[in-house]
């Protein structure tokens, strides 16, 4: 494989862990940059990290997120494993992740927990794969790509990926919105099964499954709305408009009746409902204009990023 490679190891305490993971790394990509970019950790994740040979960074904004965000844009390679610090992922792994991005054959390739069974056996927290299946349902409900594993933390990604990767997220919606921005951009996506097994006694997850899953389903309405909003508002706008008719078509059958509107509150409901629902369709229109001119631009984008990787490969 040519191309240079980066481990990307988002942390926050996880001192218990990270020294294991950062040797794991080492010894099955010995070529490749390891980096630890440490989110205020109190336990000495920086310092053990960094006495075992991986690059340290410190991330002052606190989620998983503004990790990411930083690191996807400092850090300059050809290839990018990205793994939590957690000992969960096995590093053997990774060349496999690795491979079909360098045989261009997938722009991201996710670590398929799932469908080995191996999440499931080793798991212990019910909630989370519930959380997990109903992203990948909802997802493929909306854009029409079935994930086998959209929560998984163990993934890979070319430079061109990265380096066009609008992160907007604070925290664990990262996942989702990584996924999310893959399938509505057509990147390839490969899914590649692994083994996964549980933290080690002592280290604790900092995912909280209601308050974090809560942020998940908010983070997917807003980019579905900011994706495709003339769906999105379509929606809104059947909604409003079947309300209207249900409060407007008693008063029409009354008017041919009877000639009359006595129900004048009623008659300007149902108005002001179809109305509302005509102006949703109105905005999701002129909004997806917007979003296809911005597909445009980020597309442009791409062509630049990919044409000064070849002139640096040259």
């Amino acid at each position: 494989m040519d191309g240079k490679v980066a481990v990307l190891i988002p942390c926050y305490n996880e001192a218990i862990t990270i020294a294991k993971v950062v040797d794991d790394f080492r010894r099955v990509l010995p070529e490749a940059d390891i980096y630890v970019y440490d989110n205020n950790s109190s336990d000495g994740t920086a310092e053990i990290a960094r006495e075992h040979g991986a690059i340290v960074v410190r991330e002052p904004r606190q989620g998983k997120g503004n990790v990411v965000r930083s690191m996807f844009r400092d850090v300059e390679a050809d290839y990018y494993v990205m793994v939590d610090g957690d000992d969960t992922y096995p590093a053997e792994a990774a060349p496999a992740l690795i491979a079909p991005l360098a045989a261009g054959e997938a722009d991201m390739t996710v670590g398929d927990r799932l469908s080995n069974g191996t999440y499931g056996e080793e798991n212990d927290r019910a909630f989370h794969g519930f959380g997990n299946d109903l992203v990948r349902w909802l997802i493929r409900r909306i854009y029409g790509f079935a994930f086998e594993d959209v929560m998984t933390g163990y993934r890979a990604f070319t430079r061109a990926f990265v380096k066009t990767m609008p992160v907007l997220s604070a925290g664990f919606q990262i996942e989702t919105e990584i996924s999310i921005h893959a399938v509505d951009k057509r990147w390839r996506i490969a899914d590649v099964p692994i083994d996964y097994r549980d933290r080690p006694e002592g280290s604790e997850s900092k995912l909280s499954t209601f308050g974090d899953g809560a942020k998940v389903l908010m983070a997917i309405g807003a980019l579905f709305k900011d994706y495709r909003p003339l769906a999105f508002f379509s929606w809104i706008a059947l909604v409003f408009i079947a309300l209207g008719l249900v409060v407007g078509v008693p008063v029409v059958a009354e008017f041919f009746a009877t000639g009359l509107v006595p129900r004048l509150p009623s008659t300007v409901l149902a108005v002001a409902l179809v109305f509302c629902g005509v102006l949703s369709l109105a905005s999701g229109a002129i909004l997806d204009t917007v979003a296809k001119a911005d597909r445009r631009q980020w597309e442009l984008k791409v062509y630049e990023v990919l044409e000064q990787q070849r002139r640096n490969q040259a």
